[in-house]
């Protein structure tokens, strides 16, 4: 890895999430990851963060977090920054609904005996510093406007499963 390159790493979640980041209804507590990015480029106006589980049985995939308009000298997220009624977010940030429904962020719950879902977790440089949506957007409405405003983005991916 270049000492330049843009990563996004997590104290939370390795390869595995566990019943802490799992959603409450899934037996878990459904406190959203810390994450931290380093060397996002320059011309970064603001930062979108998305996790996304791509392997569930929907025929879209599940967003369980989509939280947009981050200022752009964020780089950390503390653990439970997910969490809306703990306003643990920069002023000016928007977490959007999920696909629960809900605001913030939703832990896994796959489908009971359906093997390991892949949660791509995604911190989005963005050339702009307000996405010009609000929370009420539908998500995957948000990821395209995500996507059109991208520059650069970082990864890292976690398997979650209820046997």
């Amino acid at each position: 890895m270049s000492k330049n390159t843009f990563t996004l790493i997590s104290e939370s979640v390795g390869g595995q999430a566990t019943l802490h980041e799992a959603a409450q209804s899934a037996g878990g507590e459904n406190h959203s990851p810390h994450l931290q990015w380093i060397n996002a480029p320059a011309t970064t106006q603001s930062f979108a963060v998305t996790i996304y589980d791509q392997t569930a049985p929907t025929g879209g995939g599940f967003w369980h977090w989509i939280v947009f308009n981050l200022p752009n000298t964020t780089t950390m997220l503390p653990v439970d920054a997910g969490d809306v009624l703990k306003n643990l977010m920069p002023e000016g940030t928007v977490q959007a609904r999920n696909d629960y429904g809900t605001y913030g962020y939703g832990g896994p719950h796959p489908p009971k005996g359906h093997g390991d879902h892949l949660y791509l977790v995604t911190v989005h440089a963005l050339d702009t510093i307000s996405l010009l949506i609000d929370k009420d957007t539908p998500a995957n409405q948000i990821g395209f406007n995500i996507w059109s405003h991208t520059i650069d983005k970082a990864s890292l991916v976690f398997y979650y499963k209820i046997k």
